[in-house]
Formats: C-alpha cells, sequence, structure tokens
C-alpha cells in the first residue's frame, strides 16, 4: 500500500495540518483521512495541491514501503526464472 508523508513533510517545515487546509483549499478531514490511511486514493488535483504548498514532489508526499519493493523483485525473479524455463 502506498504511503502518505504528509505528516514528516509538514513537521519539516514547521506547518501544522491546519495551516495545509488553509493553504490549498483542502478539507482537514480529507488530510486527515490520507495521515491515517483511510483514504481510498488521491486526486491528482489535490496531490499538486499539496506539492504547491510544501514546494515538494509527488515522490515526496508519496512512498512504497520497502517491504513491498522486496516482494516486487522476487516475484520479478520468478517471472524471470519462469521466462527462462519456457525459451528451454
Amino acid at each position: 500500500m502506498i504511503e502518505i508523508q504528509v505528516d514528516q513533510l509538514l513537521a519539516g517545515y514547521g506547518r501544522t495540518f491546519y495551516w495545509l487546509s488553509k493553504e490549498t483549499g483542502i478539507s482537514h478531514t480529507t488530510l486527515w483521512r490520507l495521515k491515517k490511511g483511510k483514504a481510498l486514493g488521491i486526486n491528482f488535483d489535490t496531490l499538486e495541491k499539496i506539492c504547491t504548498a510544501l514546494q515538494c514532489q509527488p515522490g515526496d508526499v508519496l512512498t512504497v514501503p520497502n517491504h513491498k519493493k522486496r516482494q516486487k523483485t522476487q516475484i520479478s525473479a520468478r517471472v524471470a526464472s519462469a521466462g527462462s524455463k519456457k525459451k528451454r
């Protein structure tokens, strides 16, 4: 699951969710849902507003936990292995 790093970014800038809500026009409820991982997704417009307010890039706001990367690498290795077996 992709994680939203808004909390950490705000702490780095010394800002609050209240400030971000006022600065972007994004409701406090929406920001809270993003923070708590309760949101099912994020609109590009919302992401752009957050990035503009915090002067950052989408990759600074969104992260994929390391364990997912390891799983993807393992899956890729299995697919490559299965592909090489088929060629024989």
